[in-house]
Formats: C-alpha cells, sequence, structure tokens
C-alpha cells in the first residue's frame, strides 16, 4: 500500500533533470534512490522532513531536499514531509517548543506572540532562542524518530498483509 501511494506522486527522474534550475544537480540526480519508491530511501526521508519541519528557519523545502540529496534518500518525499510546518501548524509547534525548551533549560517563561518580522526576530527571538531552539530539535528529532517506526512499521505490515494475501490466493487456486 505505501509503495503505492507514494509512486502516484512520484517525480520523474528524467523530466527533474531538464528542469534549467536543475542544471547545476544534473550529474547527481541519475542516482535512483533519489527518486526511488523503495522503504530503504523512503521512510528515511520522511524522518528527515519532519524533523527538517521543527526546526525555526525558512526554507524548510529546499533544506530537506538538499540534505536528502547529500544523504541519498528519496527527495520528493523529504521535501514534501517539511509541510507538516505550515501557517496553522506553526504558531501552536513554535510555542511548545519554546515551553518545552524554557522547563528543561529552567528559564522562566516570556510571554511572547508569534509574527513574521524583522521586528519580532529583533526584539522578541532574540531572548527566547536558545529554549525555543532547544525545544524545536528535540521535538523535530521525536517527530523523525516516531515517523520513521510509524511509516516503517505501516509499510513492513502493508508487505506482510500483501503477501498473505498472495499466499492465500495461490492456496485457493490448488
Amino acid at each position: 500500500m505505501p509503495r503505492r501511494f507514494f509512486r502516484k506522486f512520484a517525480f520523474k527522474r528524467h523530466n527533474m533533470s531538464q528542469q534549467w534550475f536543475m542544471s547545476p544537480f544534473r550529474h547527481l540526480l541519475h542516482d535512483h534512490r533519489l527518486w526511488g519508491i523503495s522503504r530503504r530511501w523512503v521512510v528515511p526521508a520522511f524522518a528527515l522532513g519532519l524533523f527538517i519541519a521543527f526546526l525555526p528557519f525558512p526554507g524548510h523545502t529546499v533544506t530537506a531536499a538538499l540534505l536528502a540529496l547529500g544523504l541519498r534518500v528519496n527527495i520528493p518525499v523529504a521535501a514534501l514531509a517539511t509541510w507538516v510546518s505550515n501557517p496553522a501548524t506553526m504558531v501552536p509547534m513554535y510555542y511548545f517548543a519554546y515551553q518545552l525548551g524554557s522547563n528543561l533549560l529552567g528559564v522562566p517563561e516570556q510571554p511572547f506572540g508569534f509574527e513574521l518580522s524583522i521586528d519580532w526576530v529583533t526584539h522578541t527571538f532574540v531572548n527566547i532562542w536558545q529554549p525555543m531552539l532547544l525545544g524545536c530539535v528535540l521535538l523535530g528529532t521525536s517527530a523523525a524518530l516516531f515517523g520513521y517506526l510509524a511509516l516503517d512499521g505501516l509499510w513492513r505490515y502493508s508487505i506482510a498483509d500483501y503477501k498473505t494475501q498472495k499466499r492465500k490466493q495461490r492456496n485457493s487456486s490448488d
């Protein structure tokens, strides 16, 4: 089931390598691990994307794609998994990360509002970056570990179920 699901959204390696913006990476894009739909390359890419999604900096998709290229895992899955962090989920994710980090560091929590502006970064973020970054790394690691285990388990269960169905069909036809 997971293989068929991911195959629907798979990019074609040849089509991607012909794009003008991919010319600096064209020689790297011929590796089948970067585009293949296999548990060995999709599951780590999913975990990588989840980890990157929790980090408090812009450009999650590009960062995940470049890291997936370097780690030789599926690029589209890593890039799409970062979309867990979107405008609807970003504020709760970062607020919970800040609370977790401040509790672990023993720093008193400061009330703050989250907004994407230079003023917020220069006045508020400079005071809360340490607990927020610690919380983001811990939550990202937890999400990546949970995502890895969940998708790997789902994939293995799906393969076992598929093999069981095939075995039943083969035995019933005899």
